[in-house]
């Protein structure tokens, strides 16, 4: 008998009675319990929120900054009640704590009295941190406080969001009147500038002027050294002038009575004896102008007679070889006196030659007292009258050198103070000038340091940024909530239940397939017992299986589909692909089940826990132990979670064909397995006559 015959033979022992058509029935509807019936009851969980009553304490007392008004807790409370998160309930600090505590409530947020007030305080010189309190009681629900701490952090950061604004718009504001105070301070600086430009000009010309000052203080009190001296000098020598004055005066006072009658009286005599001087002076002057004209023809004449005396004598007593002996030594006397009278000859020469020389000056000598003894003739009939005037002016110099002399001393006594003064005044410019030296150096560090201070503020003002109403608002809501979250979610699962409808849909359709092998032989008798082929033995255990679990999966899917609404990106590839996995399951839980009889039961509910736990059906596999981690490639759910979520909420198939052929290769193996212990189960033992274990 072929294996669909025998599988049909199997199937239809169902139908005699009601009780076994009630298990078929009951084995077509399990999967329903573990898939649609566990779905629904958390399928869109994050939807019923509001259903959740928690405590809402509100203790905030508000504050006031900048003259308004801030009501932060008020304002949170507000936004709470309006999101409907969760079922609020406004209660006291006192109340919230005991209904967390019983159950009333999951959870509760406590917005603190001083909350205001800290966030107002992020403008002021010590800000502070405002805290939202929440109270969790995970006795009353561990999933609740998870759901809280995500709901209360979107809710923490909406309100920092909203102080940040407050704060960054100050800042904003403040900006602004850092940039225009900036440029005042610019401008300032610039004119700064101009003033120390200014300043350091006239300190320039300031200690151009004291170096001159220096200079000519030092030449003053120099010159007033040398003055001092000087007058010293001059009061010594006016001193001695006034007493040799004296002397004169008291002299020619004492002498003038005496020498008057004499001049009075002799006065004809000392005039004709003054005009013979000038008459005599007068001769010598014009024999000595006729000596002058006369030199230079003396002179010639002498150098002859001295050339003639000189060839006679050698002629005559030279030469001559009978010389004349009385001749000759007069001859020889004459030639020598007249080589005298030529070299006189040549003295007068020279002398009369130098016209501005000894002759000139004895000469303008000789005019002068000429001169002098010619109004000496003149003077001489009145020289006692001369005498009386001289004596009165004599008198009156005299008087004139007293008050000389008088004067150099009061001149030299303040010359004396004068050069004190000039030498103070001189260590006093030579500090002026040192200090003016100073002052344009430190003009110079001031003028550079202005202009590096008036670019330097031009250049802030340029980069301190200076925001209208707008920009303000723009940047502020940018630096409030600098980090957005574009999320883009690829195939998104629509609720909770999608998301998790890979990992529950495989675990029903095991337990349908370990359920429907507690009814149906995993090898049939008839067929061991005919001596069947095990290959035709295991099919015909496998195909009643195979052929419920499809009708498991149509049950199934019309449920989650058209009951529940699940949406599948690919509906016929995974009714499809479920098709093939409630085979391989199948054929699965056969062979376990063919090998090691009552005890393959058990081994069936174990390797469902290990793929359970293994599949990363809920959290990520890489975040289980490293024992889930190695199994993990070797267990055929591990295969079917990744393929359904694929199938249902979109995405590329490559991991779905991968599937299909680790499933095949499980379904086939599993078969040969299955086929190998029905062979063995050909051949009866005492082990299968009398069973261990029998369930």
């Amino acid at each position: 008998m072929r294996s669909p015959k025998l599988a049909a033979l199997e199937l239809k022992r169902f139908g005699r009675g009601k009780l076994p058509r009630a298990a078929l029935v009951a084995v077509l509807l399990l999967p329903l319990l573990y898939g649609a019936l566990y779905l629904w009851s958390f399928w869109d969980p994050y939807s019923r929120l509001d259903r959740i009553p928690v405590a809402l304490v509100n203790e905030d007392k508000g504050a006031t900054a900048d003259g308004k008004k801030i009501n932060a807790g008020d304002d949170i409370a507000k936004g709470l009640l309006d999101s409907k998160v969760f079922q609020w309930h406004e209660v006291s600090d006192a109340e919230a704590r005991k209904g967390v505590e019983d159950g009333t409530y999951y959870l509760s947020l406590t917005m603190p009295g001083d909350l205001s007030t800290r966030i107002a305080s992020s403008s002021g010189d010590a800000p502070e941190t405002g805290a939202l309190r929440v109270r969790t009681n995970d006795a009353n629900n561990y999933i609740v406080g998870q759901i809280s701490r995500t709901v209360f952090s979107e809710v923490r950061t909406a309100a920092s969001t909203k102080s940040s604004r407050t704060f960054l718009d100050k800042i904003f504001i403040s900006f602004s009147d850092i940039h225009d105070a900036t440029a005042e301070a610019a401008k300032g600086a610039g004119e700064l500038k101009e003033g120390v430009d200014k300043a350091k000009k006239g300190s320039k010309s300031l200690a151009d002027g004291l170096k001159d000052a220096k200079k000519g203080s030092g030449d003053l009190a120099t010159g007033l050294k040398k003055l001092d001296r000087g007058a010293g000098d001059l009061e010594t020598g006016s001193r001695q002038v006034a007493n040799g004055t004296q002397a004169l005066a008291d002299k020619v006072n004492g002498r003038a009575a005496q020498v008057r009658p004499y001049l009075k009286n002799n006065g004809k005599t000392i005039g004709d004896t003054a005009r013979l001087v000038a008459d005599s002076t007068a001769a010598v002057r014009h024999d000595l102008e006729d000596v002058v004209r006369r030199a230079p023809i003396a002179r010639t004449a002498a150098h002859l007679a001295d050339d003639h005396l000189d060839a006679l004598h050698k002629k005559e007593c030279v030469d001559n070889p009978l010389p004349d002996p009385k001749a000759c030594p007069v001859l020889k006397e004459a030639k020598v006196s007249a080589d005298d009278v030529a070299k006189i000859a040549d003295g007068l020469h020279e002398l009369t030659k130098d016209s501005d020389g000894d002759l000139k000056k004895l000469d303008g000598r000789l005019a002068t007292l000429q001169k002098q003894a010619e109004d000496l003739a003149k003077a001489a009939p009145h020289l006692d009258e001369d005498l009386e005037g001289a004596v009165k002016k004599i008198n009156k110099l005299n008087e004139g050198a007293l008050k000389v002399a008088k004067g150099a001393d009061e001149l030299h006594t303040g010359l004396t103070s004068a050069k004190t003064g000039s030498t103070n005044l001189d260590t006093g410019v030579g500090k002026l000038k040192k200090g003016a030296g100073d002052l344009d150096g430190g003009l110079f560090k001031l003028a550079d340091g202005s202009g590096e201070l008036a670019t330097g503020l031009n250049d802030g003002v340029a980069k301190i940024p200076d925001y209208d109403k707008q920009e303000r608002d723009r940047r502020t809501e940018v630096m409030a909530d600098p980090v957005a979250l574009a999320s883009q979610s690829l195939h998104k699962a629509p609720n909770y239940g999608t998301g998790f409808a890979p990992y529950f849909i495989p675990l029903s359709l095991w337990v349908g397939a370990m359920v429907a092998y507690m009814l149906i032989q995993p090898l049939n008798r008839r067929a061991l017992a005919a001596g069947a082929s095990a290959w035709r033995i295991a099919l015909a255990g496998w195909l009643p299986v195979a052929a419920v679990g499809l009708l498991q999966v149509a049950a199934l899917m019309s449920v989650l589909h058209w009951g529940l609404g699940l949406q599948m990106a690919r509906a016929a590839g995974t009714v499809g692909f479920l098709a093939l996995v409630t085979c391989c399951f199948a054929a699965i839980i056969q062979w376990l089940n063919a090998r090691f009889g009552a005890a393959g039961r058990i081994l069936v509910l174990a390797v469902l826990m290990l793929q359970l736990t293994s599949a990363g059906g809920t959290y990520p596999v890489q975040t289980s132990p490293g024992f889930f981690n190695a199994i993990h490639p070797f267990l055929p759910m591990s295969y079917v979670v990744e393929s359904l979520r694929r199938l249902i909420s979109g995405g590329g198939i490559g991991p779905v064909w991968q599937a299909v052929a680790v499933l095949t290769a499980f379904t086939v193996g599993a078969l040969a397995l299955t086929a190998v212990s029905a062979r063995r189960k050909q051949v009866w033992t005492l082990d299968r006559l009398h069973p261990d274990l029998s369930l």
